[in-house]
């Protein structure tokens, strides 16, 4: 679905990512590990359009899709998150769902006046897709409250509801474990599951946590100093040399199959 050709990108003297080249098949989970500074992040931006590559390619169903900004890519069917979620957070979850889906008619003044029975029926059909979402991810009970208001682990599990709204063919997702508690890492990582063995979405996935990236991702790709220096499952990536070398020379946080410390006072109550 996604191809990544001999992709490099360079800010100043800098080289942050060197040549990498890997797919992302159609209906897989994939990965993207490495220790911090490995170039995964910058990868990602160059993915998502938030900018160009120095060289190299990406292309997205067989199309190319370099440089394209991210509403176009958005319109593609090509969606990301963030480590930090971006929620708008004087609206409720509910509203936060609602206003995702394109081209909604209650948008355009006009259309509301003269075209009052359509923007009903949508509206209508967009309630409907909310309260979906709201039930497949569990989070029905915190609907009308404000998205500031969530824990870390609730605003990653709205960040997926917001995809759930789009129309996305493929998503990237920076860190969807990063400041959560356990309880609720199992939700997420039962929800990532779930939307891509029922709903057909394919996921490439940047995390630290090891055991997360165990339980979702086949194959999974490594970086280190913006090159790509391994491929393959988990079991084999853990007794791959280099692979080993490179997380035990980026610092405890960072060693192979050691969980990444979490901020579980940030997710305090949040899965009652």
């Amino acid at each position: 679905m996604i191809r990544i050709d001999n992709v490099s990108k360079s800010f100043g003297g800098l080289q942050a990512v060197r040549g990498v080249s890997f797919e992302v098949a159609q209906g897989s989970i994939t990965g993207l590990i490495g220790p911090n500074g490995a170039g995964k992040s910058s990868l990602f931006n160059i993915v998502a359009g938030l900018f160009p590559p120095s060289s190299g390619r990406v292309l997205l169903d067989g199309q190319d899709i370099t440089g394209l900004p991210p509403h176009k890519l958005f319109h593609r069917g090509l969606v990301r998150t963030f480590q930090i979620p971006h929620e708008f957070s004087r609206m409720t979850v509910r509203e936060n769902l609602m206003v995702v889906p394109p081209g909604q008619s209650g948008e355009n003044l006009f259309k509301t006046w003269l075209r009052w029975g359509k923007v009903k029926q949508q509206d209508s059909e967009v309630l409907d897709r909310v309260d979906d979402v709201l039930k497949f991810l569990e989070i029905t009970h915190v609907a009308d409250e404000l998205a500031g208001n969530l824990s870390g682990g609730q605003k990653k599990l709205l960040d997926l509801g917001r995809t759930m709204m789009t129309d996305a063919k493929m998503v990237l997702l920076d860190e969807p474990g990063a400041g959560v508690n356990r309880t609720l890492l199992g939700k997420i990582r039962e929800a990532i599951l779930r939307l891509n063995r029922e709903r057909g979405y394919t996921f490439c996935v940047i995390e630290h946590d090891m055991d997360l990236i165990s339980a979702l991702c086949e194959p999974v790709h490594v970086m280190a100093n913006g090159e790509l220096i391994a491929s393959g499952s988990m079991e084999t990536l853990r007794q791959n040399e280099e692979v080993r070398e490179a997380y035990l020379g980026g610092g405890a946080s960072g060693r192979m199959g050691e969980e990444t410390p979490r901020q579980n006072s940030t997710d305090e109550g949040a899965s009652s």
